[in-house]
């Protein structure tokens, strides 16, 4: 299939995550040549608890970085990281080149509860944010420009500050202890200089429709990306909901569940995913942000039956 070079007239934007072993990574690297093809917003590579691809992700970000045109966007967690330990870390990606960072509290290890002493001292999302923006205004406090035709003299300008994003939660986060509690520590995050929030999946458009509009209730004034996750498969629905919480969505669950084929399921999918996409653009989401499971064919193909990207039969009968 032709890689669909029309820049969208919606915002995109993508997540992956690094390949499990080295020999994974020529494949990797072939996805994210095709998601860069389509001029996204940024691509953010996922990095494992404690560190467990740390390497790899770092990897895959300069690889995005020096390969496309495309801004890489480094996950960063709370777990299994101390703030020196997540201090050396940004350094090294800042170092490498890397400016855009999503925040994240993270998940408890395996095996381990939220009665665990497993965070070390860094304890939410809003501390990290913090730590990426001091780490940077440490590393460089200001930018200086040479001034043509005076040798040796350069103009001293204020120093870029780094993109973050954070993490919202439309129906709320699991560990929430009351119902606005998400709301307050996005709040909190946005106070502490996140600049950007992308949402958890979702499965109604109306849970991030609301959601966006109690944020601005509530005094959130960053731009919410909605993100959106093309389910093909009966299992993995069922793994998603068990890990997330979600509400049950029956509409996705019965269409998965009656067809046979495992092409069927993945053409139910993504038309569930693509309707979603229109009716959160349609409500007035600033972009859409896929997650794309390390494979470009199925987000493109959402992308495209949402009418974000136009059809490669289209484009070949206008030629």
């Amino acid at each position: 299939m032709p890689i669909d070079l029309r820049t969208p007239p919606v915002p995109v934007s993508f997540e992956v995550y690094p390949p499990r072993s080295e020999a994974g990574f020529p494949a990797l690297h072939e996805t994210i040549r095709h998601l860069a093809a389509v001029d996204p917003r940024f691509i953010s590579v996922t990095y494992g608890a404690g560190g467990s691809t740390g390497g790899r992700s770092l990897a895959l970000l300069t690889h995005i970085l020096r390969e496309t045109h495309v801004e890489p966007l480094a996950h960063l967690t709370c777990v299994g990281n101390t703030y020196a330990g997540a201090g050396a870390l940004i350094r090294e990606f800042l170092d490498a080149g890397i400016t855009s960072f999503l925040a994240l509290r993270g998940d408890p290890p395996a095996g381990l509860s939220e009665d665990d002493a497993f965070l070390g001292d860094l304890e939410s999302a809003a501390q990290l944010v913090q730590l990426i923006d001091r780490v940077q205004a440490e590393r460089a406090p200001y930018t200086e420009a040479p001034i043509p035709g005076v040798p040796g003299a350069a103009r001293v300008e204020r120093r870029r500050r780094v993109d973050i994003a954070v993490a919202a939660f439309p129906n709320g986060h699991p560990r929430s202890r009351h119902a606005s509690e998400h709301l307050d520590a996005l709040l909190a995050k946005q106070a502490a200089g996140a600049t950007l929030a992308v949402s958890q999946l979702f499965f109604h458009a109306d849970d991030y429709l609301s959601f966006v509009q109690r944020a601005r209730d509530a005094g959130v004034t960053i731009p919410i990306l909605p993100g959106i996750m093309p389910v093909t498969a009966p299992g993995r629905l069922r793994r998603v909901l068990e890990l997330t919480g979600e509400p049950f969505p029956a509409q996705l669950a019965i269409g998965l569940e009656v067809e046979p084929t495992a092409e069927g399921q993945r053409e139910v999918g993504i038309s569930y995913a693509a309707q979603l996409a229109r009716e959160v653009v349609a409500g007035g989401a600033p972009g859409v942000h896929l997650y794309a499971f390390n494979n470009h064919d199925t987000v493109l193909a959402v992308l495209r039956d949402a009418g974000i990207l136009s059809h490669p039969r289209q484009k070949e009968a206008a030629r």
